[in-house]
């Protein structure tokens, strides 16, 4: 490898994305990461990883050509939301209010990896299937002993990143306290394509809409909830586990898709807010290498695909007389995502703090700014188009 290439260490959906968008440039880049071949789907089973991708995101993924890869029929347009919080406060939004067909897209993570996967392979990016062992001087090293000196490394190898410990880039993490639960359901009655949230108090609850099934109507549950109160739902039997979800999700949902029952397996994962220094010498990150929200906008994934659409541009915009890995050009893409990755940690960390605030003011107050803004269409478009980027 040499100065004007670039290493991307990370497989998923982020780093994929990276290198595929480096390579339609014409950027000399290679991949570093486990190579597990997604495949498709059966029809009526689907990923237990979905993502709500926004308007931004849908546009940049069409633009790397891989949009219009996907089954159409995996994708489900959210048309409308509905936002109840934890008294009589509830928000409505609707695609309509903006004059767009969709608020955003419910996609599986394996079909996102399929299509990227197949994508890489057709503009011949090399992949080298092994795992990231240490850096020393700007050569990577290999768990096979392969050693690799590219112009820039890209970190896009997850939370627990290695490249971003190797490379000393600093990092801050808070711990909720919360669990993140994952699991779909069938639902009696029509989502209708929109996206459900309650928040109870201590909880927070999202119903995502999915393609039906042969079972009928079916959603994709997120729930936050307290790690005690997640992990003792978990540590139940099985038929337990799901007597006690189904009827906690009546209580939560108040009947609003009728009956939901347990489709499939659940997975839980611990909630943190992160932030990092995104950069150092001849290091970049991107996705959840480079910072953590809280899911409770469903944001994550959509704050990573933006890291990476900035890192792209910012690539191909530098000077020729820099490499890839120059710290001038390093420092414009740190600048270039300061603004976006602190707005969405305080919003989402807002919205966590103000609807975990106990006592009786406090709930009036934000239910009553719920309802307040369910009636000011300005306000609502503003917070559509903000969804959206």
């Amino acid at each position: 490898m040499n100065k004007e290439s670039v290493l991307v260490c990370g497989t998923g959906i982020a780093g994929l994305s990276a290198a595929l968008g480096l390579a339609k440039a014409g950027i000399d880049v290679t991949l570093l990461g486990p190579r597990t071949a997604a495949q498709a789907q059966a029809s009526d089973l689907y990923c237990p990883r979905v993502y709500a991708i926004s308007a931004s995101s849908q546009a940049f993924l069409s633009g790397l050509g891989v949009w219009g890869m996907m089954d159409p029929g995996r994708i489900t347009a959210v048309e409308a939301m509905e936002v109840y919080g934890d008294g009589s406060g509830v928000l409505h939004l609707n695609a309509w209010q903006t004059a767009q067909d969709a608020l955003a897209w419910i996609v599986e993570s394996s079909e996102m990896e399929r299509v990227l996967q197949q994508a890489v392979q057709v503009f011949g990016v090399a992949w080298h299937a092994e795992k990231f062992q240490r850096l020393d001087s700007g050569v990577v090293l290999t768990d096979s002993g392969r050693k690799l000196q590219p112009g820039l490394l890209v970190g896009a190898d997850g939370a627990r990143s290695p490249v971003r410990e190797a490379a000393g880039i600093s990092q801050t993490a808070r711990a909720y306290g919360d669990m993140g639960l994952v699991v779909h359901l069938n639902a009696e009655l029509p989502h209708q394509n929109a996206a459900l949230q309650w928040f109870t108090g201590d909880s927070i609850l999202a119903l995502l809409p999915l393609p039906a099934t042969s079972d009928g109507h079916q959603v994709s549950m997120v729930w936050s909830m307290p790690e005690t109160l997640a992990k003792e739902l978990m540590a139940l039997p099985e038929a337990d586990r799901n007597a006690r979800l189904e009827s906690r999700l009546s209580m939560a949902s108040g009947g609003r898709l009728g009956r939901l029952t347990v489709r499939s397996p659940l997975f839980g994962f611990p909630l943190y807010l992160e932030k990092s220094g995104m950069v150092a010498p001849g290091v970049a990150l991107v996705g959840d290498a480079a910072h953590r929200v809280h899911p409770l906008a469903g944001q994550g994934l959509n704050l990573g695909l933006a890291d990476v659409e900035d890192l792209l541009r910012i690539l191909a915009a530098r000077e020729d007389y820099r490499a890839p890995g120059d710290m001038r050009v390093l420092h414009r893409y740190r600048r270039a995502r300061a603004e976006a990755v602190l707005a969405m940690s305080a919003a989402t960390d807002g919205l966590h703090r103000l609807f975990s605030a106990q006592g009786a003011p406090v709930a009036w107050a934000r239910n009553f700014g719920m309802s307040c803004t369910d009636r000011l269409p300005f306000i609502k478009q503003l917070l559509i188009g903000a969804a959206g980027r």
